[in-house]
């Protein structure tokens, strides 16, 4: 999905409200999702039947609800910051995908490797500490699960990892954590990138990581052997050209947070790549791109 957004740093005397918006009778998150993407939100909540967005202003979040009245019963409201930090770490578990387990607190429990993800008996469980923030990245939602995976099906060990729409930073300490030479995160949010720096502090054992705000769409990406890239089928679409040049000859992009239905379009986009691995999880797609071999 997009980039995660992150509370602003000093969380305990944060004073920030964030405008969001309530929408009820949805029977469909995806659909909510992709309309919602328009918008840019900064983290959503999915619950049975309904769905919370959250945005970086309320002309976005007023934007957001004049174009889904006409569908659904929405409502917008303003909540804490500390709030939702708070509710966040209350509700979320931790999760594990392959070797990787992320924590939402240092003391919180790792869980046993999932049934879905088993981690390699011969090799040891990774575990990543994410404060729970304004956006995605805590490893909860499908598309970050899909780009761990991906991180796991290549030989990470003295690569060159960037990370693009880095959120909370989960893939570039997950990339260190799995022995990149170095790891480089951009967002174009300075709120994200002082959340990805926070989170490095909590991880002392990562080394060679980095945070920079960067305009993730318009500005020249440095090359890497891996590049990973969580945003949404429309940024996908339009930084195509960018992640193919910042990919290295024989490197690997990794795309996730576009639906199925986007597929198409979007791979479109990606002249002289193709998928050499792919995932789906709740409609949401993950990818491994390399360069197209001819024959």
């Amino acid at each position: 999905m997009a980039s995660a957004k992150a509370v602003p740093s000093q969380r305990e005397q944060s004073t920030r409200s964030w405008p969001a918006l309530d929408i009820a009778g949805v029977d469909r998150s995806d659909f909510v999702l992709a309309l919602l993407d328009d918008f840019a939100p900064t983290a959503v909540e999915e619950h049975e039947s309904s769905v919370r967005a959250f945005f970086s202003s309320s002309q976005a979040r007023d934007a957001a609800r004049a174009a889904l009245a006409e569908c659904y019963a929405v409502q917008g409201v303003d909540l804490p910051d500390d709030d939702w930090a708070r509710r966040s770490q209350d509700n979320l578990s931790p999760i594990t995908v392959g070797r990787i387990t992320i924590l939402p607190r240092p003391e919180h429990p790792a869980p046993a490797p999932s049934t879905q993800h088993p981690a390699p008996s011969t090799q040891s469980l990774l575990t990543i500490v994410i404060q729970p923030s304004m956006g995605f990245g805590t490893g909860h939602h499908a598309t970050t699960r899909l780009c761990l995976m991906a991180l796991q099906t290549l030989d990470v060990a003295n690569q060159r990892v960037l990370d693009v729409g880095t959120g909370s930073g989960v893939l570039a300490l997950a990339s260190s954590y799995l022995g990149a030479r170095q790891s480089l995160g951009l967002d174009s949010d300075p709120d994200a990138i002082q959340a990805a720096r926070e989170n490095l502090v909590l991880n002392p054992r990562a080394r060679n990581v980095a945070f920079e705000v960067a305009d993730v769409v318009s500005a020249s990406l440095p090359e890497a052997d891996i590049v990973t890239a969580n945003l949404t089928g429309a940024l996908l679409a339009r930084a195509a050209q960018m992640l193919v040049a910042a990919t290295s000859r024989n490197g690997a992009l990794i795309l996730s947070g576009l639906l199925a239905h986007e597929r198409a379009d979007v791979l479109a986009q990606f002249i002289g790549l193709e998928p050499a691995w792919e995932e789906s999880q709740d409609e949401w797609l993950g990818l491994v791109l390399r360069a197209r071999h001819r024959s």
